[in-house]
């Protein structure tokens, strides 16, 4: 198989964990993009599921293919979530935020009773941070914000560039109107620590370090798909 058809094989094996009538967090990137195209197939033939996009990018592909969507507001709690990873460890920690999505997809992950995470097998670590860490943050005092990140890094025994988040001849700029730091670590020894620094930043939105909310993570490879339950 090659790297699509792996997204592929794991948005089919999630799309059975999705029953009709569902609250249904959608999720942004190419994996969670195959999983909206079968989960569009469905609906076309009278299945019915109301999704809430994680991004703009993933409702226009809604949209387009016919699935239903409606608001957070409208469906303030989802009954599943549905999303892929940039890396995800064997205690399903994950990073997230490749796309830019990251504050919207946290947030819609944490308002559903369970979230399962999607990808081939070139995500899945023994530890995090080979993937640079996303942190979204607010325009405002970005220099302060950025030296408080080195500082919490530095103190947590982490080293590595921060790069402002580029697109096309500006700052990337997030659905939500933030900027994203792409924090290269290398290795993330501890995952939960550095979480906590970071929500203590106050200039730091949200960053990319999912903790305690995948329930399952169905991983694709070559010799088929493989299931990752959280033990907690």
């Amino acid at each position: 198989m090659d790297a699509r058809e792996m997204k592929i094989k794991a948005a089919e094996a999630a799309l059975a964990h999705v029953e009709g009538g569902m609250r249904l967090g959608i999720g942004t990137g190419s994996t969670a993009e195959e999983f909206v195209r079968l989960l569009a197939e469905k609906v076309a033939g009278g299945f019915r599921v109301e999704g809430v996009p994680t991004s703009e990018r993933t409702a226009r592909l809604c949209v387009e293919l016919g699935v239903p969507l409606r608001s957070l507001d409208e469906l303030p709690a989802l009954d599943l979530t549905i999303d892929g990873a940039d890396e995800v460890d064997t205690g399903l920690r994950l990073i997230k935020g490749g796309g830019g999505a990251l504050l919207r997809e946290k947030i819609v992950a944490a308002a559903s009773e369970r979230m399962i995470v999607i990808a081939d097998e070139s995500k899945l670590v023994e530890m995090l941070g080979a993937f640079a860490l996303p942190i979204e943050v607010n325009p405002f005092g970005l220099v302060s914000t950025r030296i408080a990140i080195e500082k919490v890094a530095a103190r947590l025994g982490l080293s590595g560039e921060l790069v402002l988040r580029q697109s096309g001849d500006g700052e990337f700029t997030t659905d939500g109107g933030h900027h994203i730091l792409d924090a290269s670590f290398g290795r993330i020894p501890d995952a939960e620590a550095l979480s906590s620094e970071l929500n203590s930043i106050p200039g730091v939105v949200e960053h990319g370090l999912f903790i305690n909310m995948a329930a399952l993570a169905i991983i694709a490879g070559p010799a088929g798909v493989r299931t990752l339950q959280a033990n907690r």
